[in-house]
């Protein structure tokens, strides 16, 4: 059984996360074909800059989430601060205030396990650096429901407690540098027919 197409990718990353996103988004073409779901944890009480940031340095198309949006190709969606975002079996995005999960809203867990049971094995789970255990269980769901499951080398990443708690939830993730995390996102868009 040949496995399917990847439709969607959902990346999480906490300390260091400005420094391996910035390696890795401004890779991705204008025409990419698939939409990129991003939980970074940002400070409740902060303005999140990453949008504006990440657009002065990407040719794809960066947006903050909002509640009800469809997911579209093409698009990264940042989490808003202080909000986790979701995926919706109807693949549109939902916002929730529920309580923090490991002290982080948004929750790169309730991202990934969301996201897993919308898109099953057509999705891509990228954990990278971070200095706490979200997104563990999360890429372990990702990897459950027969999608790929990427994790940033901890041996070369700013903070290596998130990707050695993924790897050691979820073994079968595959390991690679940032560089390689960038080149293999990057040729996810030249492998599919436009």
């Amino acid at each position: 059984m040949t496995k399917p197409l990847i439709e969607a990718i959902a990346i999480g990353a906490s300390a260091g996360a400005v420094q391996a996103l910035s390696r890795i988004l401004p890779e991705l073409p204008t025409d990419y074909p698939l939409p990129v779901l991003v939980v970074v944890h940002v400070p409740p009480d902060r303005t999140n800059m990453l949008v504006p940031l990440f657009q002065a340095k990407c040719q794809i198309s960066i947006r903050e989430a909002e509640d009800k949006e469809p997911i579209l190709p093409g698009v990264v969606y940042f989490a808003p601060s202080d909000y986790h975002l979701l995926v919706e079996a109807d693949r549109t995005i939902s916002l929730s205030a529920d309580a923090p999960a490991m002290y982080s809203r948004p929750s790169i867990d309730f991202l990934f396990e969301s996201a897993a049971d919308t898109y099953g094995p057509a999705l891509l789970g990228v954990i990278l650096t971070g200095a706490n255990e979200d997104g563990a269980a999360g890429l372990t769901a990702v990897g459950e429901a027969g999608g790929l499951a990427l994790v940033e080398d901890p041996a070369g990443a700013y903070a290596s407690a998130m990707p050695t708690a993924a790897l050691e939830a979820y073994p079968m993730a595959k390991t690679m540098s940032l560089d390689n995390i960038a080149s293999y996102l990057a040729g996810l868009g030249k492998m599919r027919v436009a």
